[in-house]
């Protein structure tokens, strides 16, 4: 609207009247604010500045607006009076103003551009009104509509209306730049009212929902999004109208028109604002990043499986048990792969063939080895009845699964009407170019199906797991030969001995914890030796494997040789150093019983050879000889632990043997000590896996070994139940063995012993003391034969021995027959040529015994001969057909 022209010292501005009331109602004195609204709210005049003046009859200014003071910068005052053109025109063109000025007042109206400048003001005066953005330029260019009319006297004048020139070049830049965003924008933009009804929307907007811009006026968001999402929105517009807040990157999701493909937008809000200030609408700017999204969850999904894969990689094959690993692998996948998983492994590769039979056409035995499942009660199979994990099944030639593992490609496992899970993936699980199972992933209805995507990381998974499954039966089934040999060489069955009670036990490492483990090198022996007395061995190659099971057959190989060559103890453990130290040697120890025997494996041991510490074999072992007659027991001691004895009626206590160095580790001797056995009392030898462990240390499992061991009275099988269920056997890091004996000495009846004078006579008295004592036995079928070899060993013992003669019988399981002397040559058996006279009798001897033989002793030697009892099971020897037998 345009405005009335007043006096320079009474304004007629209607604003002026306004300002006033609200000056007056605030309680403040008015003040010359610049306020160019006077109309209602939304008028052009908020945007576009109009101020007018009046000249008078003499072409001077007679009014002057406040509009016109705020616009020129010159208050009323001064302006009333002024020439215009002078004032406002630069020179060079006052003339032509004037003309003009003229012909105005002579009627005519008139209607252009005008530059001008403004005069020079006094300092007082100032720049009081200037509009921001417009000065401090004096010159400037104004749009100029003049329009003729007379004053109260009847004389012509005229009416100016002006606008400033900037004014309007700046609303139409920013027409142009408003049509630029919604003409020429590449998003998506509506112009939304304070009714959240579209206003305005923009050729992009348009072409992605259809129609021209014209006919997306009046429309809500309830127009565009599903109830759920328009109504999240709706909120939103309210709040950014209500409280002016913008919001940037709001995700709002929807579909299209003749689309059933979700899309997604981003969307930035902010509130619009009129000249005033006043908010008007909200302004809604948005672009589709349906792909970004796409992009990002395919970024997403990439990331978790990276990060899939190598937690598989972290957890997968800790263990090399075969159910364990399998049960890592749906550890892994469940839920956060799938929401169920099985895992099947071939029936004849978990029995240990090396070839699976079924692999051509998948038809196979398979024993389901694990399942997991992120849904409760929900079976793997919809109408099929489920494999519980350890029962063995096939799959039908027709069906996938037997086709994945006929094919070694994954298959997808169509889903059954009816069930919960949607999408199977069949996988088959290659190790080393052979199948060795199948893994089932699952996902139920409500889960992303699976895609390409899926079945990759699905294989990777599957492989990686095969292979750890497959090392996993490789090394089961090398622990389980090395365990075989472990075994074979330990005594077989209940070992039994001449005056002992004896009961074992054997553990293996991790065979309580269930978990596959190498072998150890524990071992135990009992040995029979001549005249009823009994070697007890207990030993422990260091380190583990099948070097340590091999290194301890060796080592038990060589105790036994040792033995039968009856050495006192002492010196088998030196010859089982040499052998150990020998072991690691080219040849190996095997040249210690080939020729030259155990000088050989000593040379072995002494021969300078690299420091390679995998050749290094290091054990401990106790030996003791238990003689059933005295029923004393000799120890000897390499690096192991002291044994345990518990008489009748005491408490039980570690024998003080000295330890001495471990075989292998060579130049220290060493000693026995000889202990005298109460009958009943209880024997025990052991390794350091029964009272060692990494919970329990050496000396609290030596105490409770020894508190254990309470009441030897009981069965021995008893005892050693007791003393494993007591103390910690299921830590299962190291083999245990356990060997306990009872002493049952030989009864005084049950031993004859008498000393022979060194005279041709003794022979004769002889075979009379072991016809009078077999005859007191009850053995008269043994009279003569045995009558014949004492004869023989008694005569051997006058011809080429020393001393005083001994004979002694002694009974148990068999007859022993005992000839002492103090000679030193031991006697060797010969065959006698037929022409020769004598040179049989030690044939002879070994035609009727089932054993003889000689050993040393402290005083000279003893020649002894073995013959089993009359009880049926073996046949007794015809001593005339023997005899005949020589010649």
């Amino acid at each position: 609207m345009s405005e009335i022209p007043a006096k320079a010292t009474e304004s007629e501005d209607p604003s002026d009247g306004a300002r006033a009331e609200a000056a007056g109602a605030s309680g403040e004195a008015p003040v010359g604010d610049p306020l160019w609204q006077s109309s209602p709210p939304g008028s052009m005049y908020e945007y576009i500045k109009v101020a007018s003046f009046s000249i008078g009859a003499d072409g001077l200014v007679d009014q002057w607006s406040l509009r016109a003071e705020q616009l020129l910068g010159i208050p009323a005052e001064r302006a009333v009076g002024m020439d215009p053109i002078a004032a406002f025109v630069d020179p060079d063109l006052r003339d032509r103003g004037h003309r003009k000025m003229a012909e105005i007042l002579d009627g005519r109206e008139w209607t252009g551009v005008i530059p001008f400048r403004l005069p020079d003001l006094p300092e007082e005066d100032g720049v009081l009104f200037r509009e921001p953005g417009f000065g401090p330029e004096r010159d400037g260019l104004a749009e100029v509509y003049v329009m003729p009319t007379r004053n109260e006297d009847g004389e012509k004048a005229a009416v100016c209306i002006v606008v400033d020139v900037r004014v309007l070049r700046r609303i139409e830049t920013d027409l142009a730049a408003s049509q630029a965003i919604f003409g020429q924008s590449p998003f998506g933009f509506l112009l939304i009212d304070s009714d959240l009804r579209v206003r305005r929307a923009n050729q992009r907007f348009a072409s992605i929902f259809g129609g021209t811009p014209d006919d997306h006026r009046g429309k809500g968001v309830h127009d565009y999004l599903p109830r759920g999402e328009a109504e999240r929105v709706a909120a939103t517009l309210r709040r950014v109208l209500e409280t002016g807040d913008s919001i940037t990157d709001m995700h709002v999701t929807g579909f299209v028109p003749g689309s059933e493909e979700r899309r997604h937008w981003s969307v930035n809000l902010y509130r619009v604002h009129s000249g005033s200030g006043r908010p008007i609408g909200i302004a809604w700017l948005g672009i589709d990043i349906t792909a970004r999204r796409a992009a990002a969850r395919e970024a997403a999904a990439a990331r978790r499986n990276l990060a899939l894969l190598n937690e598989a990689g972290a957890r997968i094959g800790n263990s090399l048990d075969l159910e364990t690993t399998a049960r890592e692998l749906l550890d892994v996948v469940v839920p956060g792969f799938c929401d169920l998983a099985t895992v099947d492994l071939y029936q004849g590769l978990l029995a240990g063939d090396e070839t699976p039979p079924g692999l051509a056409d998948g038809s196979a035995e398979l024993r389901r080895v694990a399942f997991a499942s992120a849904v409760s009660d929900v079976p793997f199979e919809s109408t099929a009845k489920p494999v519980a994990v350890g029962a063995v099944h096939h799959y039908p030639f027709n069906s996938p699964c037997a086709d994945a593992l006929r094919t070694a490609r994954p298959r997808a496992v169509p889903a059954e009407e009816g069930g919960l899970v949607q999408s199977t993936l069949a996988v088959p699980m290659v190790a080393h170019d052979t199948v060795v199972g199948l893994v089932q992933f699952s996902r139920t209805k409500g889960s992303e199906p699976f895609g390409d995507r899926d079945r990759d990381v699905a294989v990777e998974l599957a492989a990686r797991a095969a292979v750890c499954i497959d090392n996993a039966r490789l090394y089961r089934r090398e622990h389980e030969r090395a365990l075989i040999l472990q075994r074979s060489l330990l005594p077989p069955g209940d070992p039994v001995a001449s005056g002992l009670d004896i009961a074992c036990r054997y553990l293996p490492g991790n065979v309580s914890t269930g978990r596959p483990s190498e072998v150890g090198g524990d071992w135990f022996d009992v040995i029979e030796l001549p005249g009823h007395r009994t070697a007890l061995v207990v030993g422990d190659v260091m380190g583990r494997g099948l070097r340590a099971a091999v290194a301890m057959g060796e080592l038990r190989t060589a105790v036994r040789t040792l033995a039968q060559l009856d050495l006192e103890p002492a010196e088998v453990l030196s010859q089982l150093d040499e052998i150990a130290r020998g072991l690691g040697a080219p040849g190996g120890p095997s040249q210690a019983f080939g020729p030259g025997g155990i000088q050989q494996a000593t040379r072995a041991a002494r021969r300078p050879r690299e420091a390679d510490l995998s050749e290094v074999y290091l054990a401990t072992c106790v030996y003791a000889v238990y003689d059933s007659v005295t029923r004393r027991c000799t120890f000897a001691n390499a690096g192991h632990l002291p044994p345990v004895l518990v008489e009748p009626g005491e408490a039980a206590l570690m024998l003080d043997v000295p330890p001495g160095m471990p075989l292998g580790v060579g130049g220290e001797p060493f000693e026995e000590v000889e202990v005298e056995l109460p009958e009943g009392a209880l024997l025990a030898l052991y390794t350091d896996g029964l009272v060692e462990s990494r919970d329990h240390p050496l000396d609290e499992g030596l105490q409770a070994f020894v508190g254990a061991l309470t009441d030897p009275s009981r069965p021995l099988e008893d005892v050693c139940d007791h003393v494993l269920n007591t103390l910690d056997t299921h830590h299962g890091e190291d083999d245990i063995a356990l060997l306990m004996a009872r002493v049952q000495g030989l009864p005084a009846e049950s031993v004859g012993d008498w000393t022979l004078p060194r005279e041709p006579r003794s022979v004769g008295r002889a075979r009379e003391y072991a016809r009078g004592q077999l005859l007191s036995w009850d053995l008269e079928p043994l009279v003569d034969t045995t009558e014949l070899l004492v004869s023989e060993l008694v005569t051997n013992a006058l011809r080429y021995g020393e001393g005083e003669i001994r004979l002694r019988l002694l009974l148990d399981r068999t007859l022993v027959c005992e000839v002492w002397d103090s000679g030193l040559v031991q006697p060797r058996r010969r065959r006698a040529r037929d022409t020769d006279e004598g040179g049989r009798g030690l044939q002879l001897v070994g035609l009727l015994s089932a054993a003889w033989g000689s050993r040393r002793t402290h005083r000279g030697k003893t020649v002894w001969f073995e013959l089993p009892l009359p009880d049926g099971e073996h046949g007794m020897v015809d001593p005339a057909e023997a005899l005949l037998s020589l010649f």
